[in-house]
């Protein structure tokens, strides 16, 4: 993606004021044939539609404050996107529903959507935290992580309340969200490497306590992954990377009653301008769009511009050219 550059060196004010610092800009234009669902929200009309995207950033200049905002502006209107303001190991973030460390699930196309406000997040020595919140409720996430050598720990502290949560999402998107049950949650977790294994696990405090472990040895372009959790479900995964092709291969096998055994299975290819991309998951059955059970996918890119196709078992199809700038 080509992008314009402008840098300013002394822009007067009003009162004089002056201030120096860089903007970017870049955008996309789009048109699709076809219908794409998301989720369990299926796409029933098939036409053509085109989008237009501008984003407009800027970004502070020396001292030893910076700061960094964005400006979308698409088919459907401009809104603001992410402001953040760092100074030192301090980082303040405000992004309207955006943030997704607090999230909602079961929404109506059945997937997780974000409600979190802004979060103020410290690094430095290896620790890191972060806390989120959404001004609309108390609902708030304080993340710890602590990473020495080999060893990496977390902890995550969820308070979610649920009832703002849903006024936040209702009144940011068009689509009326129920809320969920109040939450309360401390999740800590582990990861130890040592030579070709990584050794991981994590586990919370809640009544019907939830855990997973693994151990996955990489050795050249293979890696091999054993998984367990709290409902006896074991999964044996394998990755294979060389040159253009990457396969991945995943068996779940569910001893929880009322499951069934999962299998994914994802194939990619990239060869110069040239992408091609098939994956198949039997637990994702139902589902519409980059959800479905099978997506089989396609594009080529001719300078800024990219043909892409791509279809599911769903008799979904679509087409898109796709200009960048």
């Amino acid at each position: 993606m080509k992008k314009v550059l402008l840098t300013t060196t002394a822009i007067g004010f009003a009162a004089s004021m002056a201030s120096a610092g860089d903007m970017s800009m870049s955008g996309a234009i789009k048109l699709t044939y076809g219908g794409f669902g998301t989720g369990t929200a299926q796409v029933l009309t098939d036409d053509f539609t085109s989008e237009a995207d501008l984003d407009i950033a800027a970004t502070s200049a020396g001292g030893n404050i910076s700061m960094s905002g964005t400006l979308e502006l698409d088919e459907n209107g401009g809104a603001a996107g992410p402001v953040s303001i760092s100074t030192g190991a301090l980082t303040f973030t405000y992004d309207n529903n955006e943030l997704d460390a607090l999230a909602l699930t079961g929404t109506v196309d059945g997937e997780d959507d974000s409600y979190g406000d802004y979060s103020v997040a410290f690094a430095a020595g290896g620790i890191g935290v972060t806390y989120t919140k959404d001004q609309d409720s108390s609902d708030n996430v304080m993340a710890v992580a602590y990473t020495a050598g080999a060893l990496s720990l977390s902890l995550t502290a969820a308070d979610e309340t649920g009832g703002g949560a849903a006024a936040a999402i209702t009144s940011g998107n068009p689509t009326t969200i129920t809320g969920q049950a109040g939450v309360k949650k401390t999740t800590i977790g582990a990861t130890y490497v040592t030579g070709p294994y990584t050794i991981a696990i994590s586990g919370d405090d809640q009544a019907v306590q939830n855990w997973d472990a693994s151990v996955a040895m990489a050795n050249g372009g293979t890696t091999i992954t054993v998984a367990a959790d709290e409902t006896e479900m074991m999964s044996v995964g394998i990755a294979y990377s060389s040159g253009a092709m990457s396969v991945t291969a995943r068996q779940e096998f569910n001893n929880a009653a009322g499951t069934d055994d999962e299998t994914e299975i994802s194939l990619s290819y990239t060869d110069g301008a040239l992408t091609f991309g098939a994956a198949m998951d039997s637990g994702q059955s139902g589902l519409f769009g980059d959800e479905a059970e099978t997506v089989i996918s396609a594009g080529y890119t001719d300078g800024d511009v990219t043909v892409a196709a791509k279809g599911t078992d769903q008799d979904e199809m679509e087409v898109s050219v796709t200009f960048a700038f």
